[in-house]
């Protein structure tokens, strides 16, 4: 059950690192929530395999952290890598 609450914050921050950063036209509208809840879902199997309690509080710490650090990377370098892609695209369909 902790696995769902888990994956649901990871979704929540994720939402909220979508409307906090500028130029979110860049991608889809569940980009960063979906990548939110697989971060938080992945660190937490991870650290319960590695004997983590998930009772603890510190397994909610990390998992949660990380589920709000991982957007914002992706936030942050996805539409730099577009619009460098999209002027490229441009510069070649104008030239034929």
């Amino acid at each position: 059950m902790e696995l769902l609450f888990v994956t649901l914050g990871g979704a929540i921050l994720g939402l909220v690192v979508r409307y906090t950063f500028p130029r979110r036209g860049s991608y889809g509208a569940a980009l960063l929530p979906a990548i939110g809840a697989a971060a938080a879902s992945a660190v937490w199997a991870a650290l319960t395999w590695a004997g983590w309690k998930f009772d603890g509080g510190w397994i909610w710490v990390v998992s949660l952290v990380v589920a709000a650090l991982v957007p914002m990377a992706v936030a942050l370098i996805v539409p730099r890598r577009r619009t460098n892609a999209d002027a490229g695209m441009l510069a070649s369909l104008s030239r034929a």
